[in-house]
């Protein structure tokens, strides 16, 4: 049976930010991810899961200067000093939050620039964070996104995803599965979900074309959901989508699922 976690970025937008985590518990979530913990104590956090018997199971290190066009910083030549800093930060929310794994976000290549130098720079910050993290049983998320929503992000692909873990080499790095993205760029989510089995330890997903609830769309959801059990994948499955309408009205699809 899948696991299914709230992302309270996306989701549960009805209330504000310290509402959504209850405001998912009443819908039946135990988990929530959301993609940046830092507007707030770590403290103040920790107790609202707390508070609501939920788990943190995902966030993201900081995207930098959105304004100036940054989504992350691991991947950016002569960044990485703040990218470490951010790192480090990640891991102390994490500690306190009891989170299992938070996605190291890589950054945007410039046009011109030479890829390979910023993947170089990006497999040496990985490894940083990996051996930092291993203390402390906690795993590093490396996830690829389609052009249509961050173009000339580091990665695209999965399957470039997949080289860079393995030249990574570290036993806690993983490939983040988010199959929205995943759909648009690569397509054959079946086989990906099969062949890629033990290297992804987080999926996302998300209706294809809109980004909403997984009821609608060109993915069968349901067809996926079972495959996913048939591997026994036992990880989590963060709802990383922009409701319809209201949060609670569109959640007829999880259901099923919810004992």
């Amino acid at each position: 049976m899948p696991k299914f976690a709230a992302n309270l970025s996306m989701m549960f937008t009805e209330v504000p930010f310290l509402e959504r985590f209850q405001a998912a518990k009443n819908a039946g979530f135990s988990a929530v991810e959301f993609l940046f913990p830092y507007d707030y104590p770590a403290e103040q956090l920790a107790e609202k899961l707390k508070d609501q018997s939920l788990q943190q199971v995902l966030f993201n290190t900081s995207p930098g200067d959105m304004h100036a066009g940054e989504w992350g910083l691991a991947a950016l030549p002569g960044r990485e000093k703040d990218a470490r800093r951010d790192i480090d930060l990640a891991l102390e929310y994490a500690r306190v939050l009891g989170c299992p794994s938070i996605h190291v976000m890589a950054g945007v290549v410039p046009v011109g620039a030479v890829w390979e130098d910023y993947q170089q720079v990006f497999v040496e910050n990985i490894r940083y964070a990996a051996d930092r993290f291993a203390q402390y049983d906690i795993n590093v998320m490396i996830e690829a996104l389609n052009p249509n929503i961050k173009p000339h992000y580091l990665f695209s692909s999965q399957y470039d995803v997949l080289d860079c873990v393995n030249l990574i080499d570290r036993p806690n790095v993983f490939m983040q599965l988010d199959l929205f993205h995943a759909q648009i760029v690569d397509g054959n989510l079946s086989h990906l979900i099969i062949s890629l089995a033990g290297c992804y330890g987080h999926i996302q997903i998300a209706s294809v074309p809109n980004r909403h609830e997984p009821d609608e769309g060109e993915i069968n959801y349901t067809y996926l959901f079972g495959l996913l059990d048939e591997i026994n994948y036992n990880g989590w499955i963060g709802c990383e989508y922009h409701p319809r309408t209201d949060t609670v009205a569109g959640l007829g699809w999880i259901k099923p699922y919810q004992s």
